[in-house]
């Protein structure tokens, strides 16, 4: 079994940053992937960024140039850092860990973790 454990988010103004954390513990294999997920009430959940084992990212148009993704070694864990953000950046932001075990992706998810971003 895979824990998942975010961490970070919180309130900031409008052009501020803030932190997002997300730790893989558990079963984990070599081959993973860590996404970051959010979401608002009615709408669909939004794909922002995605880090594989292999050093791969990817980030959604929304956000590129203002949020960057690293990884915590040797830790499976990742840290999104969000800066100049904007009030659509307003979401809960959710952890996804995938790995593979030979045959598929399973997949495990965060709780969910409040941002908030002010005027």
């Amino acid at each position: 079994q895979v824990q998942v454990a975010e961490s970070g988010g919180g309130l900031a103004q409008i052009g501020g940053s803030l932190r997002l954390d997300c730790e893989a513990s558990g079963s984990i294999l070599d081959r993973w992937i860590i996404d970051w997920y959010r979401q608002v009430p009615g709408k669909q959940r939004e794909e922002i960024t995605s880090f594989s084992y292999t050093g791969d990212v990817t980030l959604a148009d929304s956000v590129r140039g203002r949020f960057h993704v690293s990884r915590d070694f040797p830790r499976v864990a990742v840290t999104l850092q969000m800066n100049s953000l904007k009030i659509e950046d307003t979401a809960t932001y959710y952890c996804r860990v995938r790995q593979w075990d030979g045959l598929r992706w399973p997949e495990y998810w965060g709780r969910g973790i409040q941002v908030i971003v002010s005027a």
